[in-house]
């Protein structure tokens, strides 16, 4: 009997030995937790940096600009004037610009400066709406193929949109198709209304036809409102500042969502339901007005969906030198990360700006990626670049 109490003393004496190592074992187990806790979040910094370096290795900007001196020249200094510019000649008039928009060495050294991979070249200003049609078509080839030629200097390092002869909306969606079919343009760029007229004028019907049946897509960039709405909305106002109001103040803005808006209440949209349109500055506006505009057209004209949707169906919104964070936050809620697409507004941007924007994004790797050139690439057909 004694024997097995000795027996069943050790046993006892075993067990809380073994219970009273417990503890030391969950400690010891929980900090293999903590270490490899750490660890994995190590590496998924060290992967998540990768990602993002990844997607910042390339960079295309849709909206970079170029003059040439010989064909500005060529336009009327005062037709400028009349359609709501300082001057032909003026500070930050074409004329103005020509030289630091034609260096290609400089362009090349500050792209490389922004990590820009990829510059998608256009004209910017008004150019050949300002000519009658005889004289617009003319004009609006010699600049594509000016643009074409820059192209074919760098092909890996430039694209090009084709400027358009819009007097003769015919001619137009003429010019796009050789652009594109001959020149290897990505899509066509339209500054503005023509003659009070904007893209929803049943007029400028075979452009948008034409530029749907090609797959290529028409960025509205800004330019002064229509003379009356100038006088009405900015005239009156202290020295200058009526007229920085009208354009990169504030007009040119408005402008360029009205005329987007006016496509989607015009029917455009319904009309033309593969048309594909890309707006600046980060939408112009018109990312915080999503809701409002369901608010206030839903009901109307049978549309197929919300405002808000057809819009995300058609429109990319890219940042053209709006390296602004509420801004962009806006635009990515309202827009969505596919539509997102990146520019400098070059010379009027400034590159080093835009990379720093870049990485400072607070979006994970697969976003910035989209934003920096999948989107682009996507969009404008750039994957041989």
């Amino acid at each position: 009997m004694a024997q097995r109490y000795v027996r069943l003393g050790r046993a006892a004496g075993t067990c809380l030995a073994t219970l009273g190592s417990v503890p030391r074992q969950v400690a010891a187990f929980e900090m293999k937790l903590v270490n490899l806790t750490d660890r994995c979040d190590t590496e998924q910094r060290y992967w998540n940096m990768t990602d993002r370096q990844s997607a910042l290795s390339r960079i295309v900007g849709v909206e970079e600009h170029v003059f040439f001196a010989d064909l500005v020249r060529r336009l009327p200094a005062q037709a400028f004037i009349e359609r709501g510019y300082l001057g032909r000649d003026a500070q930050f008039g074409p004329a103005s610009m020509v030289d630091q928009m034609s260096d290609t060495d400089d362009r090349l050294s500050i792209m490389d400066e922004g990590g820009l991979t990829v510059q998608v070249l256009s004209y910017p200003s008004s150019g050949a709406d300002l000519l009658p049609p005889h004289r617009a078509v003319p004009w609006a080839r010699d600049v594509n193929d000016a643009i074409a030629n820059r192209v074919a200097s760098h092909p890996s390092r430039y694209a090009g949109l084709a400027h358009l002869p819009l007097t003769d909306p015919i001619a137009s969606a003429e010019e796009l198709d050789r652009s594109v079919k001959e020149l290897g343009m990505r899509g066509g760029l339209v500054s503005g209304a023509t003659n009070g007229r904007y893209l929803d004028d049943r007029i400028f019907e075979p452009l948008l036809s034409r530029a749907e049946q090609l797959d290529v897509p028409l960025y509205l960039h800004p330019a002064p409102s229509p003379k009356p709405a100038r006088d009405a909305l900015y005239g009156g106002l202290p020295g200058d500042l009526g007229f920085w109001m009208s354009v990169s103040g504030w007009g040119w803005h408005a402008d360029t969502a009205t005329h987007v808006l006016r496509l989607l209440l015009a029917g455009a949209f319904e009309r033309h339901p593969k048309l594909k349109i890309i707006i600046g500055h980060l939408g112009e506006g018109l990312q915080v007005m999503m809701s409002r505009l369901d608010q206030q057209f839903h009901d109307f004209a049978g549309f197929a969906g919300l405002p808000s949707e057809i819009l995300r169906r058609h429109v990319w919104i890219s940042t053209s030198g709006f390296f602004f964070m509420p801004s962009f936050l806006a635009a990515l809620d309202a827009f969505g990360p596919d539509r997102l697409l990146y520019s400098v507004d070059y010379p009027f941007g400034s590159s080093k700006r835009g990379l720093d924007f870049l990485e400072k994004l607070p979006v994970d790797a697969d976003t910035l990626a989209k934003i920096t050139h999948r989107n682009a690439d996507q969009l404008l057909k750039l994957a041989s670049h």
